[in-house]
């Protein structure tokens, strides 16, 4: 069958690339196979198993087998309501609750109709610019800088913003913390000066807080705070909860955003119909929490605290530009110190340089140019999750929680993601 393929494919596809996440954890899974020894530190996920009271809640309903409703199980609806409402301390109502499969997917379903712009500020997650390429959406970026830690700051977004104020364009704008790609969070000065912007200029925020309950000292503060009637709770098991698989995830509206949780259920019942029975069963245990929800989760964020911290130093003493990570398990790093040696070596933008330090050293991270950064700049994500999980778990549990982690800890149960660290310092410092 002689198709033209180049006139056939819908032409807001033609170029899109995999997502990066996803291609450099299959392409280290081809090496591994190859023989060639890998240390990943490419894809964000998290390295903790399911917490075992939602994995026994999953078998407890696997015979779960009808359709449930578009947006959602009642029960789980009203569980998230709850943990928005006692963790965040917003006004959520199960009402305004849709479970989709997985974050990625409503966002994508948001984006589709919502009639309007999106705006991103840089260093971004790698779905939220494809998906808006993908529906043709007209996105604008906003980049940070190092200097202001990655945050978009209320003077900054309010003279963005004032460009076009004489004619009113409904916008989208996308807040993701504790970030990926950077493990930096906001104030609750900063958002609240952000909500105040976002009021002003009638601007929808969607605020991605799937790392949230990572914050590495508990104490996440949710935007809705500040602005309850235009923003969007995104939320979901795949970071906090270790469920990446389950492909579970929420968006928590306002009354006065009805109309949008209303359009994507439509397009939901005419696309994926539910999400798993078992899964949103299983999720109602997660949501609800408990004490073996807390302790599961104050060891991971002092795991992941101790770790990051450990890595920011090695990273930090080797010349590299990165701020100390606050939540989630990742960091942002700045190479651009060194612009001048690794140029002798004819390394000249993070691309190249990942390219280099895999084919090297066999340490995977990713560019920054994959999170929405300009292609000539020399910064890198890492995601410090190549350890073992269940095991560093298992150790953290048999110390107690006022305590600090032994100064050995990490070391010797996170020795792959400390090599790796170590890996990037000594490759900076090898003669060009």
């Amino acid at each position: 069958m002689n198709l033209r393929k180049h006139v056939s494919l819908n032409i807001n596809v033609r170029g899109v690339e995999p997502s990066a996440t996803l291609a450099i954890n299959e392409r280290c899974k081809l090496l591994e196979s190859q023989g060639v020894r890998v240390r990943n530190l490419g894809l964000g996920q998290s390295p903790f198993p399911v917490p075992t009271p939602v994995v026994n809640a999953l078998r407890l309903y696997a015979h779960e087998k009808d359709y449930l409703p578009v947006r959602g199980l009642p029960a789980l609806k009203e569980a998230v309501a709850d943990f928005h409402r006692k963790k965040d301390g917003v006004s959520a109502s199960p009402e305004n609750v849709i479970v989709g499969p997985g974050s990625k997917e409503l966002m994508f379903l948001l984006q589709l109709v919502y009639y309007g712009e999106i705006i991103v500020p840089t260093p971004a997650w790698v779905s939220y610019v494809p998906q808006a390429q993908i529906l043709g959406k007209r996105v604008r970026l906003l980049h940070t800088t190092f200097d202001e830690k990655w945050h978009i700051n209320s003077e900054r977004l309010a003279r963005f913003l004032e460009m076009e104020r004489d004619v009113y364009r409904p916008r989208i704008l996308v807040l993701n913390y504790p970030g990926n790609p950077d493990g930096v969070t906001y104030t609750s000065s900063e958002l609240e000066e952000i909500a105040r912007v976002a009021r002003e200029y009638e601007v929808v925020l969607l605020s991605d807080e799937i790392y949230g309950q990572l914050h590495h000292r508990g104490e996440h503060v949710s935007v809705a705070r500040f602005y309850p009637e235009g923003t969007i709770i995104s939320s979901g098991l795949s970071k906090w909860c270790g469920a990446g698989g389950w492909r579970l995830g929420t968006f928590t509206f306002p009354p006065d955003l009805d109309w949008l949780l209303e359009a994507m259920a439509t397009v939901a019942s005419e696309t994926y119909t539910s999400v798993s029975a078992p899964i949103q069963f299983a999720a109602v245990h997660a949501f609800r929490g408990g004490i073996a929800m807390e302790r599961y989760l104050w060891h991971a964020r002092r795991i992941l605290s101790a770790l990051g911290s450990e890595f920011y130093e090695i990273a930090s003493n080797a010349g590299i530009r990165v701020h100390a990570p606050e939540g989630g398990f990742y960091l942002f790093l700045d190479f651009s110190p060194m612009a001048e040696s690794l140029a002798r070596r004819g390394i000249r933008d993070g691309e190249t340089l990942c390219e280099r330090l895999l084919a090297e050293r066999g340490v995977a991270i990713l560019p920054g140019s994959a999170f929405g950064r300009p292609d000539s700049e020399l910064s890198a994500r890492v995601a410090y999750v190549n350890f073992d999980g269940s095991n560093a778990l298992a150790a953290s549990e048999t110390i107690p929680l006022h305590q600090s982690l032994p100064e050995d800890f990490i070391s010797t149960i996170c020795p792959e993601t400390i090599g790796a660290a170590q890996d990037i310092a000594a490759w900076l410092n090898e003669e060009e």
